[in-house]
C-alpha cells in the first residue's frame, strides 16, 4: 500500500486552503524517493507531475497550480491563471485573488511562506532562501497582496519547514555580508565551531514579515535537514555527496 502524503499546515492559516508538504508519499523513486514536486532535480517529468497532482488533491481538489521558475530572487508576480511548465516566469513569489485557484512554491532547506488576507480574499506564496529573504521577497509579496486590496495588519503568515539553526553553519564571510547592511541582523547568527557561525533562517524570515507590518507570524518550527524520512534537504545531500535532491512543496489557494 502506498505511504499517504504528508500535510503540514498552521493554526494562522486555519479555514484556509494550505499545506506544506513534505516526502512522504508520492511516485518518485531512487536517492529522491517520495513526494518530489522539483522539476529541477533530475526526475522523470511524468513522476513530478503525478507527485504533484497528489499534492493538490491533499489541498484544494481540483485546484489549478500555478508555480513559477525560481531563481532566488526578491520578484513576485501576480497568478490569473497557471502558466504553462515552459514560460513560468522568472520569480520566487506570487499572488492571487482567483478561487481556485492553488499557489505552489517548492523549497529544499529554504524557508516556504504562506500567506492570506482572508477578509480580502488575497493569498500569497513565496521561496525564502537567505538571498531572496535579505533581496526583500516577502516584502514584494506583501505590496502585490496590497494591489490586490490586501491590508497588511490583516494578513497572517505562516513560515513552514526550513533548515534550522541548529543545522545552518555558515562562514566569517556570509556572517559579515549579511550584518553589513544591518548590525542588528547580529541576532540571528549563533557561535558555531571556529570560524563559523550558526544562522536562524527562520527567524530572520519572520523578522521581516513582523517588521514590514504583517499582523500574524507563525513558526512551524521543522527542520528539514536531519530528518530525511519526512523532508529533502539540499544540504544533507550535498554533504552526503548524492548527484541531486528532491524539493517538497507549499500550496495556498482560495
Amino acid at each position: 500500500m502506498a505511504e499517504p502524503v504528508e500535510v503540514f499546515r498552521a493554526a494562522a492559516l486555519d479555514g484556509m486552503a494550505h499545506g506544506f508538504l513534505g516526502r512522504r508519499g508520492g511516485v518518485s523513486g531512487g536517492v529522491i524517493a517520495g513526494l518530489n514536486a522539483g522539476l529541477g532535480a533530475g526526475d522523470d517529468d511524468a513522476a513530478v507531475r503525478r507527485n504533484r497532482a497528489l499534492a493538490v488533491e491533499a489541498v484544494l481538489p481540483g485546484a489549478r497550480l500555478a508555480t513559477v521558475y525560481q531563481v532566488h530572487s526578491p520578484i513576485c508576480v501576480a497568478a490569473t491563471t497557471p502558466w504553462p511548465d515552459a514560460e513560468r516566469p522568472q520569480a520566487d513569489a506570487l499572488v492571487t485573488d482567483r478561487p481556485g485557484l492553488l499557489l505552489g512554491v517548492v523549497t529544499a532547506d529554504c524557508a516556504p511562506v504562506l500567506l492570506a488576507d482572508r477578509a480580502a480574499g488575497v493569498i500569497g506564496a513565496a521561496h525564502a532562501g537567505w538571498k531572496g529573504a535579505v533581496g526583500g521577497v516577502t516584502d514584494a509579496t506583501l505590496a502585490a497582496m496590497e494591489t490586490l486590496g490586501a491590508r497588511r495588519a490583516d494578513i497572517v503568515a505562516a513560515i513552514g519547514p526550513c533548515i534550522a539553526q541548529a543545522s545552518y553553519e555558515v562562514d566569517v564571510a556570509f556572517h559579515e555580508g549579511f550584518c553589513a547592511s544591518d548590525p542588528a541582523n547580529a541576532r540571528f547568527f549563533a557561535a558555531g565551531r571556529a570560524q563559523h557561525f550558526q544562522f536562524d533562517l527562520e527567524a530572520y524570515v519572520a523578522h521581516r514579515l513582523e517588521s514590514a507590518g504583517v499582523g500574524t507570524v507563525e513558526r512551524l518550527g521543522l527542520d528539514t535537514y536531519p530528518d530525511p524520512d519526512r523532508f529533502y534537504s539540499f544540504r544533507r545531500a550535498t554533504h552526503r555527496s548524492e548527484a541531486t535532491y528532491g524539493r517538497q512543496i507549499a500550496l495556498i489557494g482560495l
